[in-house]
């Protein structure tokens, strides 16, 4: 009898040790940046966003529209979070001579000089683009943030929907589940600063890029003053720059804009002619 308790005995053991032996192996297939699990490190990610309900700053921006390129030019860029995001051209003594807003409903863009305007719908954006694109999404994409297609804003607990993999000094997130596109963001280690996000189109040579730089302090988390945004898959390259100074958190001021009656309503054919313009 003792000696079947003692077999069982050891038997209990050999089976504990082997379950505790492949608990190890599964652990140390975890990924670990910089001594943060993937948990903590999204955690780390996911507070640096800033939460602002409005900002705004001075903007120099240049274009490159299916190989067309502009100069430098002027402007200002304001976003309030949920409401809007704009874009204004001021290229001399501080005259508006264009206007880019994108709200949930769309994107209008009024070429001052010559009285005209664009709107259009974010479906047809997303014919234009051949990305999947909404307001929340380039609200996040202009705001330095990680997001999932389907949620406004994202909270710790979403941390399982990313699949984290480590390529020192990069820390890539990938989005899980998702169909059609795919959706990727680069951060910095051990900052967990976003560097980049990626949105594509799998199977295709369409994609979009949207890479940050050179972050300043903004309230209590960090901004990025310079932004670049590419869009892959064109017959020539399309692709813009941004770099931003004086930096702000002011909501006084008009999230939307009326366009005068004297203005003419163009198709949709003509907005990257007056972009390019």
């Amino acid at each position: 009898m003792m000696g079947r308790w003692v077999r069982y005995g050891w038997l209990i053991f050999v089976v504990t040790w082997l379950a505790s032996c492949s608990s190890t192996r599964s652990l140390k297939k975890t990924v670990d940046v910089d001594g943060l699990d993937e948990a903590a490190y999204a955690e780390k990610v996911f507070s640096n966003s800033g939460g602002w309900k409005a900002v705004t700053a001075k903007m120099t921006a240049s274009l490159n529209l299916n190989g067309k390129k502009t100069g430098k030019f002027g402007g200002t860029l304001r976003i309030k979070r949920g409401e809007v995001i704009q874009l204004s051209v001021t290229p001399f003594l501080g005259i508006e001579v264009g206007r880019a807003e994108i709200s949930p409903d769309g994107l209008l863009v009024i070429d001052r000089m010559n009285k005209r305007y664009v709107e259009v719908s974010f479906n047809e954006l997303k014919a234009l683009t051949k990305v999947d694109v909404d307001f929340h999404i380039l609200e996040a994409l202009f705001l330095n943030e990680i997001f999932l297609p389907s949620k406004d804003r994202l909270t710790v607990r979403d941390w399982s929907s990313f699949k984290l993999s480590v390529k020192q000094p990069d820390v890539w997130l990938d989005v899980k589940k998702t169909r059609p596109f795919g959706y990727r963001f680069r951060t910095e280690a051990p900052q967990g600063l976003l560097k980049g996000s990626h949105i594509e189109l799998p199977g295709t040579q369409y994609a979009l890029n949207w890479t940050y730089d050179d972050f300043e302090p903004l309230g209590n988390h960090a901004f990025p003053t310079s932004m670049s945004v590419s869009f892959e898959g064109g017959e020539k390259p399309s692709n813009a720059a941004f770099s931003l100074s004086r930096l702000s958190t002011n909501a006084d001021w008009e999230a939307h804009t009326k366009v005068s009656g004297k203005y003419q309503k163009v198709k949709l054919e003509e907005l990257l002619k007056m972009l390019v313009k």
